[in-house]
């Protein structure tokens, strides 16, 4: 039976049209995709096209965007054999790693993509990026959020933009690519997460509650004590060197990690670097943090540790929230 497919249009450069002011977005984007894909029909499963009244610049994305996404999702989910979130670049590694949290033991896929030059522009990658989509979507089986980009099918929770104007601007470092499309496509079924039972909720979001406090050179206490003493923060991440070092020798900064961990605030080390995981303990910087109650964040991505503090704070108590900190949950992390 030939599939059908949801593209949730919310917004990003896909469906922009050039101003004096830069890209902006624009409204009537339904005509624009079935103009360019007239004619493939037969090849492609059958896709109807919602757009959101208030389209999203993905640079203004706030948390309450995650679960008005995940409803729509949510109100269309046993209509649709899959589902494409047309998104903005800049925030769309977010995105892709809340919905994977919030659609736990899905059964279908969510392929979440969008383009560097509008699909409105004579040479564009929206194109590609919608067929390759559509196909991934409506051809294979996969159960899971995925960024489907420049050919590259990745895991949503594990991606980052790793390039500003690259069209090529999405990769998951510390995770093998799920699929690849060439002259054949790939699906590198092995690496996929099983299929599970749709059970989810939507949760709300605080969008005080999670911050993120990055390590530099002469980074002062007072940023902490700034960040960690607003009475709604409830989880950090902090953003350290290599392995997951912190500048241990700043005895004010450590005190008032250590004082927001006695107090009940989850602090998830991840690293800045790229590739590679935290190993909390490798260095003696790193083994301060051990020490005072920080809870190391393995490969996450800043994005996955961000939107996962958020979920967890939003949907489990506190200790529960922080046990669950260092889990697999859904692919996001090497344990």
């Amino acid at each position: 039976m030939k599939r059908k497919i949801l593209i949730i249009y919310a917004g990003g450069t896909i469906g922009m049209q050039a101003s004096e002011n830069g890209y902006v977005p624009v409204a009537g984007f339904e005509q624009q995709l079935r103009e360019q894909l007239a004619g493939h029909a037969g090849q492609l499963p059958g896709f109807d096209v919602l757009e959101l009244a208030q389209l999203i610049d993905s640079a203004n994305l706030q948390p309450h965007h995650w679960t008005e996404l995940a409803g729509v999702i949510q109100q269309y989910w046993s209509l649709y054999d899959g589902f494409i979130l047309l998104h903005g670049t800049d925030t769309m590694a977010y995105t892709a790693s809340m919905l994977s949290f919030i659609f736990q033991g899905m059964d279908k896929p969510v392929i979440v993509t969008g383009s560097q030059i509008p699909l409105s522009e004579l040479r564009n990658d929206a194109r590609d990026n919608l067929l390759t989509s559509l196909m991934f979507a409506g051809g294979y089986d996969i159960s899971e959020v995925c960024i489907c980009f420049n050919g590259r099918l990745l895991r949503g929770n594990r991606s980052r933009k790793v390039k500003t104007t690259g069209l090529d601007a999405f990769d998951s470092p510390n995770a093998g690519w799920l699929g690849q499309v060439g002259i054949n496509i790939e699906l590198y079924s092995g690496r996929l997460l099983r299929a599970g039972k749709a059970d989810f909720a939507l949760p709300a979001f605080n969008p005080d509650a999670v911050v993120v406090l990055p390590v530099y050179p002469g980074v002062p206490a007072r940023i902490a004590c700034d960040l960690l003493n607003h009475k709604e923060v409830k989880g950090v991440v902090l953003h350290t060197y290599g392995a997951g070092n912190p500048p241990d020798a700043n005895s004010e900064l450590m005190a008032e990690l250590e004082d927001a961990v006695k107090r009940g605030v989850i602090i998830v080390n991840v690293t800045q670097c790229l590739q590679g995981q935290v190993i909390q303990g490798a260095y003696a910087t790193g083994a301060t943090l051990n020490r005072i109650g920080v809870v190391p964040g393995s490969d996450l991505t800043l994005e996955a540790a961000f939107t996962k503090l958020h979920y967890l704070l939003a949907t489990q108590p506190p200790e529960r929230a922080r046990e669950m900190m260092s889990r697999n949950l859904c692919g996001e992390m090497t344990e």
